[in-house]
């Protein structure tokens, strides 16, 4: 599922984890819980994301993505998504 809007807040976050990239390149992912009013889903953090939103924010996804890993839907933002703070 593409072009997806979402927002809610982050109720947990995972430590980051060292993933090998496709390209073969290095990136620190976590998982974080993101909850609304629906339910909730895991979002995945990229890099710089996992130390600027963190358990308690309110954020908004614009032009994210669905996808499943290890049988688990996935919410990301991938390279034309984007994710920031809602005050």
């Amino acid at each position: 599922m593409q072009t997806v809007e979402a927002e809610g807040e982050i109720v947990e976050v995972s430590s980051p984890r060292e993933v090998t990239l496709r390209t073969g390149g290095q990136a620190k992912v976590a998982d974080a819980t993101l909850r609304d009013e629906s339910g909730s889903i895991t979002l995945s953090l990229w890099d710089a994301q996992i130390e600027a939103f963190t358990k308690g924010a309110r954020v908004k996804v614009s032009n994210g993505y669905i996808n499943t890993f290890k049988g688990e839907l996935r919410l990301n933002t991938g390279r034309n998504g984007k994710l920031e703070l809602v005050p």
